[in-house]
């Protein structure tokens, strides 16, 4: 016996006649599915680049009600861009980013790194009209400080390297720097403020305004005290300033959010932090600020803990939580944050104790298969619709709030 099924023997039985918690998201399930899987052959028609597919997608941003809306299709190594929210499922894109056209792929376009050009894209934020997308294994940031209006449009700034040419760790260096990015999987635009979670280097780095030139170095630093360290949790347990694998930024009202999903953590500063190294107020998903362990450590989750959350958005305020391991979206409301504190609503899972993969059966696009979930990564909020990166079923899915 593993030592989660003992510990999930500890746990009293699930009371089947227990109401379920209130819903999150619209009882029908998403308004809108874009990519999918199989087209009835064997091999699945989402890992086929086409205009309406996707593989992997992990991020997703939306410009506003009206859009664009952006898709990091990160199997794909590409950026996909509608330029109004789709009314309809599987609808094509219409511009792209990082591939000559929507039937090709590669890293980098199977060519040398530039302008246009991606491997492994995953965040992506946009707002002060600036579109940024986490080129996270290119360990760079790429910036369109207007956004673009034809595909394969170049940014305009590179962020973690010198130049567009650069593609290396920490540029190459075997420490980090205020200008360097490792393994950077999560951006965000809030506030006129520019976030990047700096996975490798477990930090989330901060510009205080939208950097205008290449290289530009951070001016705040969270996770260390300093920009030159990278250790895990600090070099400590995870406590109140050390990170594991920061993924996702929301900055709202003066209170910033950070999603620590390697410590399966929503890290909580009631006020923007102001010094480097400055510690949280308050963590969602552990019972204090020193343990990290998936679901508190039992195998199966509840109302209160997190398994790897990757996503946060902000909506009506409410914190929502793609709570990837477990293959749901949580939310907690904003006035009512404390450490430990339960989620109050749940989406892709019937009750907080369930944690199934499309709740153990096919997702589909008909019916219920709509309001399931398998592994999301990501997640934004615009006009009461939610846009989740369902990344496990190679799909992203606009889903309105009830």
């Amino acid at each position: 016996m593993t030592l989660h099924a003992s510990l999930a023997r500890c746990l009293p039985p699930a009371d089947p006649r227990a109401a379920a918690p209130p819903l999150l998201l619209s009882e029908s399930g998403a308004r809108v599915v874009l990519g999918g899987e199989a087209d009835g052959t064997i091999v699945p028609a989402s890992v086929r680049p086409t205009a309406a597919s996707l593989f992997g997608p992990r991020g997703a941003a939306i410009a506003g009600p009206d859009g664009p809306l952006y898709v990091a299709d990160t199997g794909h190594h590409r950026l996909m861009i509608w330029r109004n929210p789709p009314c309809a499922d599987r609808a094509p894109a219409d511009l792209i980013i990082g591939q000559p056209d929507f039937v090709s792929e590669g890293r980098n376009a199977r060519g040398d790194v530039g302008a246009a050009t991606l491997n492994v894209p995953t965040g992506v934020g946009v707002g002060e009209g600036t579109l940024a997308v986490a080129d996270a294994w290119n360990h760079r940031v790429l910036l369109w400080l207007r956004l673009p209006d034809r595909s394969n449009q170049p940014a305009d700034v590179v962020l973690g390297q010198r130049d567009f040419g650069g593609c290396l760790a920490n540029r190459g260096a075997a420490q980090p720097d205020a200008d360097t990015l490792n393994w950077c999987y999560g951006v965000a635009i809030c506030g006129g403020r520019l976030y990047v979670a700096d996975t490798g280097n477990r930090r989330v780095l901060v510009w205080h305004r939208i950097p205008q030139h290449n290289g530009a170095p951070a001016d705040l630093v969270l996770g260390h005290g300093d920009f030159t360290t990278r250790d895990e949790g600090d070099g400590g347990l995870p406590g109140a300033v050390g990170m594991r694998w920061p993924h996702a930024v929301v900055e709202a009202k003066g209170r910033l959010f950070i999603a620590d999903a390697g410590s399966s953590r929503i890290m909580v500063w009631n006020r923007l932090p102001r010094f480097n190294g400055a510690p949280c107020d308050a963590v969602l998903g552990q019972a204090d600020f020193d343990r990290g362990d998936h679901n508190r450590g039992f195998y199966d989750p509840s109302a209160a803990s997190l398994n790897m959350p990757y996503g946060m958005a902000m909506m009506r305020d409410r914190l929502i939580v793609a709570d990837t391991a477990n293959s749901r979206l949580v939310d907690f409301d904003c006035g009512r944050i404390e450490t430990g504190g339960p989620a109050e609503r749940l989406a892709g899972q019937h009750h907080f104790r369930d944690k199934g993969e499309n709740r153990w059966e096919r997702p589909g696009h008909e019916g219920r298969g709509r309001d399931r979930l398998c592994w999301p990564y990501g997640v934004a909020a615009s006009d009461g619709t939610a846009i989740i990166a369902d990344s496990g079923n190679n799909r992203v899915l606009l889903w309105d709030f009830p």
